[in-house]
């Protein structure tokens, strides 16, 4: 009667994270806090963690630079929350932006023949996203472009001015014209989350204060020996086969098989297509959706390359550049970097170091890559990128939380929602919440916030009712300021609609774009 009955710990859930970029090392570290209740491998095709946050050596190895993502705003609330957790302090920094050459120029810092010509123009548009944003659930479908030829706006101010702003905000390089009207209308008028005001004069006329991350590598790298999981690097994925009984065995490039009992594709999803053997219907009709482009970029240190392409101006200290090509191609776009004005070592060095993009090989024909002097080029890289057209929200976002959860298996990247390294870190956290593991920062209003609506959006769920209410205890103690609740009702229940996905996408985005700045952020 009076014996108790021993009872045995609970077994660990094993899961596999596929891809040790942002969104599977933030996944892997969330749900290694817990090591009692997860096991956790990380597979990894690359040498280091990182994925597209990556860092590499110029110069001789003299040199580091950022590959490929450079920093963000204070919006960035997840991935500043790490960076401070494992000792890493950001650079301050500010967004300067050198739009065209010539006559076309124009800055978000200083008057322009563009702007003063055009500014007719801008006031108007300065209407419509008014109107955009009242409308929301409606242009949320339509692409910019459209719009702006139904309210005959010039080609001049589409192509010059609008075009190339919005390639910036989201670096959906060619595929711009098909950006959705809402999201823009969002990124200028949320008071929580615009990065610019709109300006009637000038459209632009500010500029803010953004961050530069410290060395990539060393920050994920860092993450991943702190942490209680498994990294293994040069360990790609090769075959995911799920079995009937729940759980699924892997096996990588080598032959080698273990067992998992969930399973996160951090990765593109080019790769889950490639890797899974027995997607269901649903799984491969909605990945297929998300569609993808091949890039190129060169590292450089040709200052006349850069001078002759763009108004390259060194007093101004512009950390963008952006030009549209000629002719029937003007809805097409080159873009650069200085790099140095981001990474305080090279100035410190005394080096001027560019990035330029040439997107879509498709329209090779048009790049000016070739010019650059082959004597100063340090660096090159293909890259696959999706771009988030209007149909990336009409035809996946919305979507893919009815294949969230299927077999076990979540998705985690930026190409869930928008390519920004705050929603990858903040989509591999959400795949933890949903696995059981408590979400890391309830204390903070707006990563929080943005959390409940990520979660909302991709995987139609919440966030535990006792993490909101610690959430909403913070927010009482800071005065109500911001934080908001979840979007929507019960634990970890789906949403009512898709429709109310497709909508809560907009703030989100435009929250996260709004420190996206194209392929830097």
């Amino acid at each position: 009667m009076g014996s108790s009955q021993s009872r045995e710990p609970p077994k660990k859930q094993r899961v596999l994270v596929v891809g040790a970029g942002a969104a599977g090392t933030a996944c892997a570290w969330s749900l290694s806090r817990f090591p009692e209740r997860f096991e956790v491998e990380v597979w990894e095709a690359l040498p280091v963690p990182g994925g597209v946050a990556s860092s590499c050596k110029v110069k001789d190895g003299r040199h580091v630079i950022n590959d490929q993502v450079q920093g963000g705003a204070p919006s960035y609330r997840h991935n500043l929350s790490l960076l401070q957790l494992f000792g890493f302090k950001p650079t301050p920094v500010h967004m300067r932006i050198a739009f065209g050459v010539g006559e076309k120029q124009w800055t978000n810092h200083s008057p322009s023949e563009l702007t003063t010509r055009l500014q007719p123009e801008i006031e108007r548009f300065g209407r419509l996203i008014r109107w955009i944003s009242r409308l929301e659930p409606l242009f949320v479908f339509i692409p910019i472009d459209r719009v702006l030829k139904w309210f005959r706006f010039s080609h001049e101010f589409r192509y010059e001015m609008i075009l190339p702003l919005v390639a910036l905000f989201f670096g959906t390089g060619n595929q711009t014209p098909h950006v959705s009207a809402a999201v823009i209308a969002r990124v200028f008028l949320d008071p929580d989350l615009r990065l610019f005001d709109y300006c009637p004069q000038r459209l632009l006329n500010s500029v803010p204060e953004m961050f530069a991350f410290p060395v990539l590598e060393d920050i994920w790298t860092t993450i991943a020996r702190q942490s209680n999981f498994k990294l293994c690097c040069n360990r790609p994925l090769a075959k995911l086969v799920r079995t009937p009984g729940g759980g699924a065995v892997a096996m990588d490039a080598a032959g080698t098989s273990a067992a998992f009992d969930s399973v996160v594709f951090a990765c593109d999803a080019e790769t889950v297509l490639k890797t899974l053997s027995n997607p269901t219907w649903l799984e491969r009709r909605l990945l297929g959706n998300v569609r993808y482009y091949t890039d190129y970029c060169l590292t450089h240190e040709d200052h006349d390359y850069m001078a002759r392409k763009y108004d390259v101006r060194p007093a101004q200290r512009d950390n963008y550049f952006v030009r549209t090509y000629a002719g029937r191609d003007a809805d097409k776009i080159e873009m650069s970097f200085n790099l140095s004005t981001y990474q305080p070592h090279l100035k410190e060095a005394g080096l001027d170091i560019y990035q330029t993009y040439y997107l879509d090989a498709k329209q090779k024909h048009l790049w000016s890559d070739k010019e650059v002097d082959p004597s100063k080029v340090l660096a090159s890289r293909w890259m696959r990128q999706f771009a988030h057209t209007w149909t990336h929200f009409a035809c996946w976002v919305p979507w893919g939380r009815f294949i969230q959860g299927t077999h076990n298996t979540y998705y985690a990247g930026s190409y869930t929602m928008v390519n920004t390294q705050e929603i990858a870190v903040m989509s591999g956290l959400a795949a933890a919440v949903r696995l059981g593991a408590d979400y890391p920062f309830p204390h903070d209003p707006l990563a929080a916030k943005q959390m409940d609506t990520y979660l909302a959006v991709a995987h139609g769920a919440s966030r535990p009712k006792q993490l909101q209410q610690q959430q909403q205890q913070a927010q009482a103690q800071r005065g109500g300021a911001g934080a908001g609740g979840s979007s929507t009702g019960g634990s970890g229940g789906s949403s009512s609609s898709s429709a109310a996905g497709v909508k809560g996408v907009v703030p989100l985005v435009a929250g996260a774009v709004s420190s996206s700045s194209g392929k830097p952020a």
